[in-house]
């Protein structure tokens, strides 16, 4: 996630220049433009969220999910998140743990109630679907600068909107992706639109971030559209309310607290 505040109007003056060493430049450029937008989403301390997950066959049929949503910023790593699904009863309770790092691969635990155990997923299974949903566990981590390579592409309007195009390569070996086109909107530095690939370079999926909305100097998507191309299925993943800058206790992240 990426986000617009005043006090990174010299990075914008930066970026709104010509980009006249883009074409000469392409993965300078491209870095230079990701790195803006994780500046932008730096400083929020805590968040808080509930939400709604649908999950859609290939045949239109929808399946509803509640979940509860925190988030923890951590100095000089990645954030920490925790997401709980509170509806329906055969869910209720299971709970997503991440620490997300800048450059060593995320650590996430995944917490099921109903056997009471709690399983570390591994490396080589971060392209699995979270919750048959059509977000993997690779999706819900952060997309921090480090982990990816970049190159700019171009500067196409979405929606009428001004958008810098960007593709970014993961560095982990164990990506389910090989590659991510970006489109990254100019005023929220935060994502439009973005393709993913699969290891044999075909079209997977297209992520459709939606209704941003302005907490303080911080942007948030209040929707993420996931539509699986190849499958057909999609998840939406909707913000029903949301708490920017909350104080939250690191302790409430700790992996042997993930019951509580």
């Amino acid at each position: 996630m990426s986000h617009l505040g005043a006090a990174f109007l010299p990075v914008l003056h930066l970026l709104a220049a010509p980009a006249v060493g883009a074409a000469a430049n392409p993965a300078a450029r491209g870095l230079e433009i990701a790195r803006a937008a994780d500046q932008a989403n730096q400083g929020f301390g805590g968040e808080t969220a509930t939400l709604t997950l649908e999950l859609v066959n290939a045949h239109g049929d929808v399946t509803r999910r509640k979940m509860t949503m925190e988030i923890l910023e951590v100095a000089d790593d990645g954030d920490r998140s925790r997401s709980t699904f509170e509806w329906p009863p055969d869910v209720k309770g299971t709970r997503l743990l991440t620490w997300s790092h800048k450059k060593t691969d995320d650590d996430q635990w995944l917490y099921l109630p109903a056997v009471k155990r709690t399983k570390r997923i591994a490396a080589s299974n971060k392209s699995g679907s979270f919750m048959g949903s059509e977000f993997t566990y690779e999706d819900l981590g952060s997309s921090e600068v480090e982990k990816f390579t970049y190159r700019y592409l171009d500067e196409p309007k979405v929606n009428g909107r001004d958008t810098w195009r960007i593709e970014r390569v993961p560095v982990e070996k164990q990506s389910g992706y090989k590659r991510e086109v970006v489109w990254m909107d100019k005023e929220y530095l935060s994502p439009l639109r973005v393709e993913y690939f699969d290891r044999k370079d075909e079209l997977l999926k297209v992520a459709l971030f939606e209704g941003h909305k302005r907490y303080g100097k911080l942007w948030r998507f209040q929707i993420i559209r996931m539509d699986n191309m190849q499958t057909r299925k999609k998840s939406v993943l909707t913000w029903d309310s949301r708490q920017v800058g909350v104080k939250l206790p690191p302790e409430r992240f700790d992996n042997a607290r993930i019951e509580d």
